[in-house]
């Protein structure tokens, strides 16, 4: 088992790292993410953002290079104390809590949260406004905070990705949407159907978080920085992205007024924004096929090895809930019902993030093979107790009258035949397995459905994506039907022609 571990960790940090470069790695949610840090929908391979660009900066100043890490919104700080990355610059909002367990730099950003509606609505002017209605904002940001404390009636809806929340809009699910400024100004003030209304609410500081024991870098980035918003360099980033405010000028003593245009910003609105007719829709799509390759790949390593270590603990598990003493039988039945009973999100979640708090820490790639293997090793354990089972019990009877031993009778007799019963429900969980391995990109893994999700939200296109993300699904599930389907045929000639003779 340990050789076994040693082989998956080598294999998932083997192209992790450029031998001879110190990289400065930072964590961010990708996903949905413009103004912040996204896609370039030019050129999908490359993260472009005002955020992107400041990383950059500080990077170039302390002499490093950056290697960038995907997480979940919600799991950042989780990941930054776990030493996955060792910054996260992905607006987190500097505030008491968060600055009790990482540490923050100065402010790179300030500004304010503002309510956005749809173009006819007259009534929602103010936050108070929309008592009764069905405001959307995101899971974990200071924007829910702030809702939470109102004490007028109302129903609040939250969401992981900015850009649902501003399409449910959009479409009348929601009467209003309150979040981050600068998110209103890529996803909502740009659609024609959305208006942004009311005063702004609240401050928030955007900062740089590092670990907590990581006094050394801390340092270096408060420097970086320091230095960046001196010269004026921050100041232009902001800029060249639409965002500089009085809030960030009066913070850093310079003028409110612009001094570059928002290029940045306004090339966002011509690409991410402008209609494309069929044949540019289609040249798109065959440019993003090298990016799903690289996820569809990454899915098929996590799943065939997951359904390997499934197949080996299901397999000894049954074995030993049917024939093992009975400590070993109440093991396997409590292992079963404990993996069957609880949902395999949980499980991920408490062997990433939770072991290290017990002082083990699981390479990613390790963690998901781990959660996926484990989670179906408990559906393997009953598809090859009932294989086994559907044997007629005089099989074995018969085995040992002949001289063989248990042992010998299941080897050679027994098993062979439950295989042949377990095919067809295996090969359909290994297919679940496939699809369920989209999962582990909370857990820092980018696979298939996570490099859907970063396409998706930049070109906001997830029907066509999407079926083109379900097309390769399809086509890489397939022939591993098709190969199952011939071991059952052949297993079935085999017995077949063993039972004429």
């Amino acid at each position: 088992m340990k050789t076994v571990l040693a082989f998956l960790l080598l294999f998932s940090i083997f192209d992790s790292r450029e031998a001879g470069t110190t990289p400065l790695r930072w964590g961010a949610d990708f996903e949905s993410g413009a103004p912040y840090s996204f896609k370039d929908p030019k050129n999908p391979d490359r993260i472009i953002g005002f955020e992107a660009e400041i990383v950059e900066a500080i990077a170039r100043e302390i002499g490093m290079e950056v290697q960038t890490f995907q997480n979940n919104w919600e799991g950042l700080v989780e990941g930054l104390k776990r030493d996955d990355y060792d910054i996260i610059v992905n607006g987190l909002e500097i505030t008491p809590d968060r600055a009790g367990v990482v540490n923050f730099s100065q402010p790179y950003y300030i500004t304010s949260e503002v309510m956005t509606v749809r173009k006819d609505e007259n009534k929602i002017i103010t936050l108070e406004s929309a008592e009764g209605k069905r405001i959307g904002t995101l899971a974990g940001s200071l924007a829910q905070r702030i809702l939470a404390q109102q004490d007028f009636p109302f129903e609040m809806l939250t969401y992981g990705e900015e850009v649902h929340t501003y399409s449910d809009l959009a479409l009348g699910r929601l009467d209003a949407v309150f979040m981050d400024e600068p998110i209103a100004l890529y996803y909502g003030k740009p659609n024609p159907a959305l208006k942004i209304v009311g005063p702004a609410v609240g401050r928030l500081e955007y900062g740089i978080a590092t670990r907590l024991n990581d006094k050394e870098l801390t340092q270096k980035i408060r420097k970086a920085s320091a230095k960046l918003i001196a010269d004026g360099t921050f100041r232009r980033i902001l800029e060249r992205w639409g965002l500089w405010n009085g809030l960030t000028a009066k913070q850093w003593g310079m003028s409110a007024e612009p001094e570059t245009p928002a290029l940045a910003y306004e090339e966002y609105l011509k690409t991410a924004w402008k209609p494309v007719d069929f044949v540019e829709r289609m040249r798109r799509y065959v440019g993003f096929l090298p990016l799903l390759a690289k996820g569809a790949v990454m899915t098929l390593q996590i799943s065939i090895i997951s359904m390997v270590l499934a197949m080996i603990i299901g397999l000894f598990t049954a074995l030993g809930r049917l024939y093992g003493p009975w400590p070993l039988r109440w093991v396997g039945i409590a292992y079963v019902e404990v993996f069957r009973g609880t949902p395999l999100l949980i499980q991920l979640f408490l062997i990433f993030y939770g072991l290290p708090h017990l002082g083990l820490r699981l390479d990613p790639f390790i963690a998901a093979v781990l959660g996926l293997g484990l989670n179906y090793g408990a559906c393997e354990a009953e598809n090859y107790r009932a294989g086994i089972l559907s044997i007629p019990k005089a099989q074995m009877d018969a085995s040992q009258a002949l001289g063989m031993s248990h042992v010998q009778a299941l080897r050679y007799i027994i098993l062979p035949q439950a295989i042949r019963v377990v095919i067809p429900p295996v090969t359909n969980d290994f297919i679940a397995l496939l699809k369920d391995s989209s999962l582990v990109s909370v857990i820092t893994m980018v696979e298939l459905t996570s490099i859907y999700g970063q396409l998706a939200s930049t070109y906001f296109d997830y029907l066509g994506i999407g079926l083109l993300t379900a097309a390769v699904y399809f086509l890489i599930g397939l022939p591993f039907v098709r190969i199952s389907r011939y071991f059952e045929s052949s297993l079935n000639v085999h017995f077949s022609a063993n039972g004429k003779r």
